[in-house]
């Protein structure tokens, strides 16, 4: 009796682990985006125009005012010209990109006109191009809005 019981439990247990399971979403994958490790993600961009105007690192900034795509958690962090941003990018296809959740720590410092239209750009790009080591981050079919020049890390 104990040998048909621990029979019939190896049964039920074998069928029911043959059974394929049941979908229970209906959502789509998001489709993998194949843009190159090296054009994009994982290098350090610095801004060489916004608005069709060159950037120069002014003598009150700490450092050049940049960008860096992170692969993990799809984070993005950079300085604009005071302040450290940070935030999250989603890559779709056709080249779009869409920034979310920006952010800026708060200091104040004297010039911060070329942060808020940095700023303000982030918030309205849909797209780049990377062309060898230029980055371009533009608003549908419109001019670039800022360019950037690629300095990979090592």
């Amino acid at each position: 009796m104990k040998n048909l019981i621990l029979l019939f439990l190896l049964v039920a247990l074998a069928s029911t682990a043959c059974k394929s399971p049941i979908a229970t979403s209906t959502s789509q994958p998001k489709p993998q985006i194949t843009t190159p490790k090296h054009e994009l993600l994982e290098t350090y961009w610095k801004l060489t125009e916004l608005n069709g105007k060159a950037v120069v690192t002014d003598t009150n900034m700490k450092k050049e005012i940049h960008i860096l795509f992170k692969i993990e958690g799809n984070r993005v962090q950079g300085f604009a010209g005071c302040n450290n941003i940070m935030g999250t990018y989603e890559l779709l296809e056709g080249n779009r990109i869409k920034f979310s959740g920006m952010a800026t720590t708060m200091m104040a410092c004297p010039n911060m006109a070329t942060e808020a239209e940095f700023n303000k750009m982030l918030n309205m790009v849909d797209n780049y191009t990377v062309n060898g080591k230029t980055m371009s981050l533009a608003k549908a079919r419109m001019a670039p809005m800022a360019r950037f020049e690629a300095v990979y890390l090592k």
